[in-house]
């Protein structure tokens, strides 16, 4: 299944959840549409999503889109699954299908994947192509696979990829350090016990693991998203523009909104979409670009590829995020503590894989690294998954 941003030329819609869109009809697959029906691929149909992949209010929940409602999360129906790829999390997690495409700005395939205990690898970014996905900015945005296992992953991968991703399967991880990401890791006691328990697992395989700290993730978060909202603007802009749809800019889309306020914004509003459309003088122009880069050199050189140098490390490995919370239309929920914004601000790869049960909420491990280093993620969450063991099965029940 593939996530309701991502361009088909068929009969099936392409509308980032946003009753806007409904008019609109891509004239042909993205390009890793076409390679995955190359590699034989069935598409059974689109999954729902945050509507515009999260990226329309602060007081949006996750998984609701005026398209397609409420997303529920299959291991307690009345709890969240995360977004932004919350139906492509949640239709894999349920079994209705075989796996399924997300995308990821920040977290939005990695927090899913946990909050639905299913396997999720955000790529590099360049590594699936990008165009034909709806967009909030081609500085971040990637598609990335989705599916019940980390080979099953990797099959995927390998067919939308546009280089080739040759990873070895091992059980044995002798000679590779990973830094443990503590600060990152919440003060969840059940989360914290089951990484202890993985961290141990790794150990077994022969991993060395190793406490360290990446600097500078407050200053990363702040500077990506004030760049995320001037990129928004600008690449929202010009694929609106491209479009067949009735909304060809970003204004219109915001008085699209107001003029359906009634179905588009029964819950939340659409402070991002204000905040980014008065982003267009030179000034905010320039001031995104600086921030923007700024951020990368933060989050690359002087954040990952220093701290792996550093301390001669491989990778880094810590809980991806906290349970899953219970669904608030009312309130609004855009998820908790998470690990994403360093590697998603690099652009570098972030493999999630489920590592254990906090009642009957999933939580999953990350690991991540430098840029291209995929076929070393796949090993590492391989050779986990086939030594932890973890089962996950969803109970589709209300309430746990």
């Amino acid at each position: 299944m593939i996530k309701d941003n991502i361009e088909t030329g068929d009969r099936m819609l392409t509308t980032a959840g946003s009753l806007a869109l409904l008019d609109s009809r891509p004239r042909e697959d993205a390009p890793l549409v076409q390679k995955l029906r190359a590699a034989g691929a069935v598409i059974l149909g689109k999954t729902n999503l945050s509507e515009w992949a999260n990226m329309r209010s602060p007081n949006s929940t996750s998984g609701w889109s005026a398209r397609g409602g409420l997303t529920a999360n299959p291991h307690g129906l009345d709890h969240n699954p995360s977004g932004s790829s919350s139906g492509s999390a949640a239709a894999v997690s349920a079994s209705l299908c075989f796996a399924a495409i997300g995308t990821e700005t920040d977290g939005s395939i990695v927090s899913p994947s946990s909050a639905c205990g299913v396997v999720g690898l955000k790529p590099t970014l360049g590594l699936i192509s990008g165009k034909g996905i709806i967009p909030i900015t081609h500085w971040q945005d990637t598609a990335g696979p989705m599916a019940r296992s980390v080979k099953d992953c990797a099959l995927l991968l390998a067919a939308m990829a546009e280089k080739m991703v040759d990873w070895k399967s091992t059980e044995k991880l002798e000679g590779i350090q990973l830094g443990f990401l503590r600060h990152l890791n919440g003060k969840n006691n059940d989360v914290q016990k089951l990484t202890e328990q993985s961290l141990n697992v790794l150990r077994s395989l022969g991993a060395e693991i190793i406490e360290v700290e990446l600097p500078h993730t407050r200053e990363i978060s702040n500077l990506r998203f004030r760049a995320m909202l001037g990129e928004y603007r600008e690449d929202l802009n010009a694929y609106l523009a491209s479009t067949t749809s009735k909304v060809s800019s970003m204004a219109d889309l915001i008085a699209f909104n107001k003029a359906n306020a009634d179905k588009e914004m029964p819950y939340f509003g659409q402070e991002f979409l204000e905040m980014a459309a008065t982003l267009d003088s030179e000034e905010a122009i320039a001031e995104t670009k600086a921030a923007r880069e700024t951020a990368r050199r933060l989050a690359r050189e002087e954040g990952i590829d220093a701290v792996l140098r550093e301390h001669r490390l491989d990778a880094f490995v810590v809980s991806t995020s906290d349970p899953a919370d219970v669904s608030d239309l009312q309130n609004g929920h855009r998820g908790g503590r998470g690990c994403s914004t360093v590697p998603a601000t690099a652009g570098y790869p972030h493999l999630s894989v489920p590592m254990g049960l906090v009642g009957r909420l999933p939580v999953n491990l990350s690991f991540f690294s430098t840029a291209w280093s995929e076929p070393l993620l796949l090993r590492l969450g391989h050779a986990f998954e086939q030594q932890a063991r973890v089962k996950i099965s969803p109970a589709l029940l209300p309430k746990p």
